[in-house]
């Protein structure tokens, strides 16, 4: 946790990679099982997590595949990133799985139908819009948020980058806790540039 924010990384799939990456102050590391995206996991790597929470991302999944896989790579959470309604996030929370719901935004319009979400999920992710369900390295425009008057936690993600800090410093939100980085901190899909991050994290601590 940096300042009381949670930092997540996500698309991970190289054991030596985690490895390192769980050197620095990191809460949450997220795996990517959906077929269409360039950072798709297909084995187990050589090392998970022993210290952050592994957080599964899945896109329109069905139940049962999530269920196993979250005991195969024994998941901490589930992030539905696709158009699962609120019944299927309860569905899996009645089955004490840990949910977290992204939500893609590009106008306050997107934000409309969040509500109904808030007492079947843990948390909310945000994210910038795209074709294909994240990880298209953009950023939204952070000020829609201030339309969102729920009371769910929620980490900000799209298009973070090294140099985004003195705009998240800037960025408030009663609700934020945190922030998910992807694809601005990698040398190729799933590969992450653990030094970038380090510095990122730094910049974040400093006043």
């Amino acid at each position: 946790m940096v300042n009381d924010q949670i930092v997540k990384v996500c698309g991970m799939r190289d054991g030596d990679n985690i490895s390192q990456l769980e050197n620095l102050p990191i809460d949450m590391i997220g795996f990517i099982f959906y077929n269409k995206s360039p950072r798709l996991i297909t084995e187990m790597p050589s090392y998970m997590p022993q210290k952050a929470k592994r957080v599964g991302v899945f896109v329109n999944e069905e139940k049962q595949s999530i269920i196993t896989y979250a005991d195969r790579f024994d998941l901490d959470y589930i992030q539905l990133h696709g158009n699962e309604s609120a019944d299927y996030c309860k569905a899996l929370r009645n089955l004490e799985y840990k949910v977290i719901k992204a939500f893609s935004i590009s106008s306050a319009k997107d934000l409309e139908n969040i509500y109904e979400y808030e007492p079947h999920c843990d948390l909310f992710l945000f994210d910038t819009k795209c074709r294909n369900y994240g990880g298209s390295g953009n950023q939204f425009d952070w000020n829609i948020l201030q339309t969102y008057k729920g009371k769910k936690g929620f980490l900000l993600s799209g298009g973070i980058n090294l140099y985004s800090t003195r705009a998240l410093k800037e960025f408030s939100h009663p609700r934020l806790i945190g922030y998910d980085l992807n694809s601005r901190f990698e040398i190729s899909p799933g590969n992450k540039d653990v030094n970038r991050i380090k510095e990122f994290i730094e910049k974040l601590q400093h006043k």
